[in-house]
């Protein structure tokens, strides 16, 4: 069904609206701006520096070409207030959090931080409508699912998805929602965020004995053992997403796709290989295809003491969306 769009959306872009859905020759649109990457102090467990080197690495191999990407302009408040309560939000802007919450957020706490978010959700938004017209859309930063409507915490300031899927509801562009969060720590901000809405269906898949030490309760939480490897954790993904999809009949699908799910990750406890975590990511993909369901992909985690790993785990991802939609 095509994508109707109308002058609402100059506050999301820059762009013409027509370009929003016609940005040139490649199909998957990918969001990615330089803001993406923030300055940390030497040593800090983030790796920040992944912002840049898996879009490098894939216009490197030639997966994918300049042309795709479109830098995401920053969110109005309008937008983010939808999610967000205004509190919360008016402490990010003035700066005037307190040092527990600043130290519950893990990054040093600036205006171009705050920035930041409001890019990285706004091209998780924009995606979710290039996902309507081609099928799936892709950010290169996103899965923030640590960010509650009142507070931040995990490196996450603004929940990305949660803005995106309710901004697509209020503009009634879609019905029913499925969040699908394979990220190796529990989406403890989405769950409670959608916590009393029926119209989104919350998933999440991580490690049982992980951050956070307080779970939320999503809508279905699958707890993995410590050390869990390929085999079961592929075994109960493909026996759970297809039946989550009978049952949700979702208009769309928002994919939280961390690699902190590998053996190698600090951060991680469970015990997959980057080929199976590939196998898990075309696993969401087909399924998407299959059903016909528009996919938006946002990164999330990935901690791995090799930025290699963490790189290639994530370029996989993108690998594996060009050959199955297109």
């Amino acid at each position: 069904m095509p994508v109707q769009l109308d002058f609402r959306f100059f506050f999301l872009t820059k762009q013409h609206p027509q370009t929003l859905i016609d940005g040139g020759p490649d199909s998957l649109r990918i969001a990615y701006s330089p803001v993406y990457k923030y300055e940390l102090p030497e040593g800090h467990r983030f790796p920040m520096e992944k912002y840049e080197l898996v879009p490098e690495q894939l216009l490197y191999e030639g997966t994918i070409s300049e042309s795709q990407f479109f830098h995401p302009d920053p969110l109005p408040e309008e937008v983010i207030l939808l999610t967000h309560e205004k509190e919360y939000w008016d402490k990010l802007k003035n700066q005037s959090l307190s040092r527990k919450e600043e130290r519950a957020i893990g990054f040093p706490m600036s205006e171009n931080l705050v920035r930041r978010g409001t890019h990285i959700s706004n091209g998780t938004l924009l995606c979710a409508l290039y996902a309507k017209k081609h099928g799936v859309a892709m950010n290169i930063a996103g899965g923030t699912h640590h960010a509650f409507t009142y507070k931040g915490e995990g490196f996450c300031l603004l929940n990305d998805i949660a803005i995106a899927a309710n901004w697509m509801l209020q503009q009634k562009m879609v019905e029913k929602i499925l969040v699908v969060d394979l990220d190796v720590h529990q989406g403890n901000g989405t769950a409670q965020i959608f916590q009393d809405d029926p119209r989104v269906f919350t998933f999440s898949m991580h490690g049982a004995k992980n951050y956070p030490g307080r779970k939320e309760k999503s809508d279905l939480d699958i707890g993995l053992p410590d050390k869990t490897t390929d085999a079961p954790y592929l075994k109960t993904l493909r026996e759970t997403l297809p039946r989550l999809i009978e049952q949700t009949e979702p208009d769309h699908i928002f994919f939280l796709s961390g690699v902190d799910v590998l053996e190698t990750d600090k951060l991680g406890r469970l015990a997959m290989s980057i080929d199976g975590c590939r196998q898990r990511d075309r696993f969401v993909l087909e399924q998407c295809k299959k059903n016909e369901i528009p996919l938006t992909i946002s990164m999330g985690g990935g901690y791995s003491q090799r930025v290699a790993h963490i790189v290639e785990a994530h370029a996989n991802t993108y690998r594996e969306a060009m050959e199955v939609f297109f």
